[in-house]
């Protein structure tokens, strides 16, 4: 099948990028916006998405949806877009592209399939596209050839296999890493300050682990502005590790990190309203004192 409409759910940070980027390549691009927040609105119209009236409309004209949302609207996304599916008997690929456990991807496939859809367990690794670049789009399942054609609008697309879930499984255990390591430097930051020893602390990064220290102070500051949305990923991490025989107590943790964070007045911030002056040392001592304002 001929690739000439893509849709994006929703067209926040990741999914207008990906829409703009897709554009660049005479792809036609649409969107349902109905329900959505003024700053999707605003970052759909800057990507030039067609926004469509109603979900039966956008799932009527794609070939392919990418759903790149958040974790925890991904059971009732799929939901959605299988009723559309139904009412419409649309032919269209459905790219599951969240960040979520492997064993939710499986749940998530026959939601899908039985309302008439074909499904691929996506996910994406990488910072949104710039300047013509693209994240990597990890694709996994029955579909992968066809979702494959989407290399040829821009995409970096790469085919993990043939089983429903192990793009999933690779996003999950990349964002341990990234975002765990993030939650990990902020909280021992923070218990520094608190200990009125941050200067030492900072000196023996410097001295003993350089590369660390230029990680946190480039890219803890942040933080914040998407703390909120990562929690439900951290869930699902935990949620994998679970499922696998792991303790899950590491990410459960690591989630109720970002949910303090999100919960300061930093956490009222977005990647196109964030402080970009605000310091390692200004973001840090502004959690510590949130914590110490609010003892458990």
């Amino acid at each position: 099948m001929s690739i000439e409409t893509v849709a994006i759910l929703s067209p926040g940070d990741m999914g207008h990028a990906v829409g703009q980027l897709l554009r660049e390549h005479e792809l036609r691009v649409v969107t349902c916006l109905a329900g959505r927040s003024q700053r999707t609105r605003d970052l759909s119209e800057s990507a030039g998405i067609t926004d469509v009236a109603n979900l039966n409309d956008m799932v009527a004209q794609s070939q392919i949806i990418l759903s790149i949302s958040v974790s925890e609207m991904v059971p009732s996304i799929c939901q959605e877009v299988a009723a559309a599916i139904k009412a419409t008997g649309a032919d269209v690929l459905f790219g599951e592209c969240n960040a979520i456990a492997p064993q939710v991807a499986r749940r998530m496939e026959p939601i899908i399939t039985e309302a008439g859809g074909r499904f691929i367990d996506a996910s994406i690794v990488g910072s949104p596209p710039r300047n013509g670049s693209s994240p990597r789009f990890y694709a996994s399942g029955d579909n992968t050839s066809e979702f494959q054609g989407l290399a040829d609008f821009g995409l970096d697309v790469r085919i993990a296999g043939t089983d429903v879930g192990q793009a999933s499984g690779i996003k999950m255990c990349y964002a341990a890493m990234t975002k765990g390591s993030s939650a990990l430097y902020s909280e021992l930051l923070m218990a520094a300050e608190m200990m009125g020893l941050s200067d030492f602390v900072k000196a023996e990064f410097q001295s003993s682990q350089p590369a660390i220290l230029q990680r946190m102070e480039r890219g803890l500051p942040g933080v914040p502005a998407k703390a909120r949305r990562w929690v439900s990923e951290m869930e699902e991490i935990k949620d994998t590790f679970d499922h696998l025989g792991l303790t899950p107590h590491l990410f459960q943790g690591v989630a109720d990190m970002y949910r303090m964070i999100g919960s300061t007045s930093m956490g009222d911030e977005t990647p196109e309203s964030r402080d970009t002056e605000r310091s390692l040392e200004e973001t840090i001592r502004v959690l510590a004192d949130w914590v110490q304002a609010h003892p458990q």
